[in-house]
């Protein structure tokens, strides 16, 4: 498979990464990937001017003349595009979603109805691509964080496995290694898992999603490190 991944971490040092690697460790298990990692943060990627030059122009490619040009051109040809990222103010950071915006050089001006509103028509064909996105934020709970995010990719990408992961910040503390380690083995086993079959188990995705530490706990720790 050829998988293209859009890290979105503005950090060298990534929570979500850590578990993003482990899974793709665990896709390897089942056979040969041409993997590319893009760090969004080190490209030049200006924000979309709104302007549809790219629809006058109709080759896929941006008319800002940028990095995004590279990523339109891997883009209709991955087999899966894993998007990873830190969940900023409830959605992708800006970086990450100036990326997503300026993917509309793939569709057309022409619109047609479907049975959930109205879409732009494809240029490429998107049912062929496959999406995971891997998120992580720093709050110790799923609800209230999530939901926002979760619909936008819903309403963006085909073929979508979403997992979205409390704690993270914990992945990178040297004090959570033990509960982390288990962290990182379930993604790499995930990972496996999403290799053979192009998808995970809703339990599989229950455990991933699962707590590291009781909420409580790690509450207390972070409020211990701020004072």
């Amino acid at each position: 498979m050829k998988i293209l991944v859009l890290n979105g971490s503005p950090k060298s040092k990534s929570d979500t990464m850590v578990l993003t690697n482990a899974f793709l460790r665990g896709m390897g298990k089942t056979g040969q990937h041409e993997i590319t990692i893009i760090d969004v943060i080190r490209k030049n990627i200006s924000p979309c001017k709104g302007c549809f030059g790219c629809w006058q122009v109709g080759n896929g490619q941006c008319v800002i003349d940028d990095d995004q040009n590279e990523i339109l051109r891997l883009y209709p040809e991955a087999d899966l595009i894993i998007w990873s990222f830190p969940l900023y103010c409830y959605g992708m950071p800006s970086h990450l979603k100036v990326v997503l915006d300026r993917t509309i050089p793939l569709i057309q001006k022409r619109m047609e109805a479907t049975k959930d509103g109205t879409r732009h028509v494809s240029k490429v064909d998107f049912s062929k691509i496959h999406c995971v996105v891997i998120c992580g934020c720093g709050f110790p709970n799923y609800e209230h964080n999530f939901e926002a995010v979760s619909r936008q990719c819903e309403l963006c990408f085909g073929n979508l496995t979403q997992v979205y992961v409390p704690e993270t910040p914990l992945l990178n503390e040297p004090l959570a290694e033990s509960v982390a380690k288990i962290k990182i083995e379930r993604f790499e086993k995930a990972g496996e898992e999403y290799g053979k079959s192009l998808e995970l188990k809703t339990e599989t995705i229950d455990e991933l999603q699962s707590l590291m530490i009781p909420k409580q706990d790690y509450i207390n720790a972070i409020n211990s490190s701020a004072d």
